[in-house]
């Protein structure tokens, strides 16, 4: 074959297998079988193997991703990328539609209703039809280029159908793990003894975060488009003809989109997508609702933080129903008992739901809930499944009540009760001690990663640990016997480990898992304190005057540190290394002294790591948004505290902007 004949045939076969790849990954009809794809794909990789100059960025063959990436460069948004207001009502999208109108009193705008999905927003620009560079949302102004990530994307298409192919295409959309993609990897994840993801959406983000584009590879990320940024050599008039211009251009868009006319078919529209949305293969959880013209789009325009023209309807909690068939009881670190439904799976909210916590026994009684009953699921702040209702009407008798047990499920010890809870007085439960190893490894106590439910399991069940100060002591001898267990991974964990000692004191009294003590407790604790040693010496009255320290934590705090079982935990964990001195503030005084931040959305780095930042530069990070509170910081999809922010008049600043100020703060830090 000649060269001339090579480049002909390496033509017709990249335009034929990205056909198919469109057929098989945007539209889920395959028109071929793997065998003969396979076979087109090895002949068109032979070509370029051949002849290595055919093998153009736009390739079929260029998505496996390269080497590591060194970092990710900024990319500055030529058209800024906004969030969008929320609203949670029939009433408030009915006000967003008459301040519409009375700023557009001569004109008779339509609107578009279109999934609002849930996923990490993205920006990809086509130049004369290729694939250009791609960039997260950032801070609305600038992004992180994604480039190589994007590229390994099946859906992405590299080469756009549009002939003529435009100068320059911006199209604005969300990266996605698609659900069933998102459970096959939480299922590989726990086989690893890997934590899960929380939801697909920090799965996804967490993959555009890597480095390596080949891990981004071997994940099954998706593409959806609906907005657009700049646009040069094409025309659009209106958010229904942009639609079609995605579908022309071979680009992913949601399959069905509403046109409307009036409130009365908006509120038919929200509900035919409430329904409709339960059949799409990505997560959401609202609809958006734009003005269709985008010259009235014009018009209308955009404050500091999101347009004008469109806004987003969130639906309330999802839920599903379900048979529950049996109770489990699992053993807190605490020792409290609480019953957890054992129902047949059900979709619900991005994920199959086959078990829900029911809290405790006088919500089982408040309730009424019975095994056998048809109950109501709902995920509590969309992550943890709880049955919040029984469906009494389909009771048939038969259903049976749910007995608190007598002993312990992990050990046998006889059962107490503390009020309202049941609880296992075994201090050397196992079923205790698995659930405090898992929270003690948390990423935002001692952030031992590698330790994973099912390692922890092996671990406690084969007497390798005892106790959390036996995880300082393990060894490679005893690892490697475990199941799934590779020398490479051992080595791994046995490093995180010995890494965890450096922590300090706020993340290890977190990591205690001391009653009633989160990490603002504890900070407040560390940083009153400073050393442990100060801490076991205070009196009961001593620990409550410490500011946000009130009775009912310093009595828990008091109380733990008495008791001789929990001295001799500490001890050992200090005879093993681990540091019991809070990290010392680099600068007393930083820039951020007496300022209070509160964090919402999704953020380009773990929550953790930029509370740490905060707190270093002589900050305060609180959960809740009040009129003491300095600055709220948002992400990408902020939640409620983003609209408490406005109540109360808070500043609300970009995790860029933040990143300034900490970056002053270092400059002013080195300086001095």
């Amino acid at each position: 074959m000649t060269k001339e004949e090579a480049t002909r045939r390496h033509s017709r076969l990249a335009e034929e297998i990205r056909k198919h790849d469109y057929a098989y990954y945007v539209e889920a009809k395959p028109l071929i079988s793997d065998a003969e794809y396979d076979a087109l794909y090895d002949e068109l990789r032979d070509l370029e193997r051949r002849y290595p100059d055919l093998a153009t960025p736009d390739s079929p063959t260029q998505r496996v991703g390269g080497a590591p990436q060194p970092g990710f460069s900024p990319v500055v948004h030529r058209v800024p990328m906004q969030s969008l207001d929320n609203t949670y009502s029939l009433g408030e999208l009915f006000g967003f539609v008459d301040r519409v109108e009375r700023a557009l009193p001569k004109e008779s705008p339509t609107y578009v209703v279109e999934p609002k999905i849930d996923g990490v927003s993205i920006s990809v620009v086509y130049r004369n039809g290729l694939f250009d560079h791609g960039a997260t949302r950032g801070d609305g102004q600038t992004g992180d280029d994604i480039s190589a990530n994007l590229r390994t994307i099946r859906t992405l298409p590299l080469r756009l159908r549009l002939r003529p192919p435009p100068e320059r295409l911006e199209v604005r959309g969300e990266a996605y793990l698609p659900t069933k993609a998102f459970e096959e990897l939480n299922r590989e994840r726990s086989a690893r003894g890997e934590p899960p993801f929380a939801n697909p959406r920090n799965a996804t983000a967490g993959t555009l975060k890597q480095l390596d584009p080949r891990i981004v590879a071997q994940r099954p990320l998706a593409v959806i488009f609906y907005g657009a940024g700049e646009l040069r050599g094409i025309t659009c008039d209106s958010q229904d003809h942009w639609y079609r211009l995605l579908a022309e251009s071979g680009l992913p868009a949601p399959s069905r989109h509403w046109v409307c006319r009036s409130k009365e078919d908006l509120s038919e529209a929200v509900e035919a997508l409430d329904d409709f949305r339960k059949g799409l293969p990505y997560a959401t959880d609202g609809a958006v609702v734009k003005v269709n013209e985008w010259r009235l789009c014009r018009i209308l325009g955009s404050t500091a933080k999101a347009p004008r023209w469109a806004i987003a309807y969130k639906y309330g909690a999802e839920r599903a129903r379900t048979h529950l068939l049996r109770v489990l009881f699992q053993v807190g670190r605490t020792g409290v008992i609480t019953p957890v439904a054992e129902m047949e799976p059900v979709f619900l909210a991005g994920s199959t739901v086959s078990r829900a916590t029911l809290h405790n026994f006088e919500e089982v009684k408040r309730k009424g809930v019975r095994i056998g009953d048809w109950v109501y699921l709902e995920k509590a702040g969309e992550v943890i499944p709880a049955v919040v209702e029984v469906d009494r009407m389909a009771r048939t008798g038969r259903e049976e009540e749910i007995v608190p047990p007598e002993r312990c499920p992990a050990c046998g010890t006889s059962l107490c009760w503390e009020g309202i809870f049941l609880r296992c007085p075994n201090r050397k439960c196992p079923g205790q001690l698995k659930a405090l190893i898992r929270h003690f490894a948390r990423r935002n106590a001692m952030d031992i990663e590698g330790l994973g439910e099912s390692l922890v399991n092996q671990l406690v069940d084969k007497g390798r640990v005892q106790d959390v100060a036996d995880l300082y002591h393990l060894s490679l001898e005893d690892l490697l016997p475990l199941e799934r267990m590779g020398k490479k991974s051992a080595a791994n964990l046995l490093s995180a480990i010995e890494e965890s000692k450096k922590r300090g004191l706020a993340r290890l009294l977190f990591g205690l898992g001391i009653p009633h003590v989160g990490e603002t407790a504890a900070e407040a604790l560390a940083s009153h304190f400073e050393r442990l040693d100060r801490l076991l010496a205070a009196s009961e009255e001593e620990i409550e005057r410490v500011p946000t320290i009130g009775p009912i934590i310093g009595k828990s705090v008091a109380d733990y540190f008495q008791d001789s079982f929990h001295r001799a935990r500490v001890d050992r964990l200090r005879q093993s290394g681990v540091r019991m001195e809070a990290k010392p503030p680099l600068r007393r005084q930083g820039m951020l002294q007496g300022k209070t931040f509160v964090i919402t959305g999704t953020l380009s780095e773990p929550r953790e790591r930029i509370v740490e930042k905060i707190r270093e530069a002589g900050g305060k990070v609180t959960e809740s948004v009040s009129r003491k509170t300095s600055f709220l910081v948002a992400g990408e999809e902020p939640g409620s505290k983003l609209k408490q922010a406005g109540k109360h008049g808070v500043p609300v600043i970009s995790e860029a902007e933040l990143a300034r100020l900490l970056d002053a703060d270092r400059k002013d830090r080195d300086a001095t």
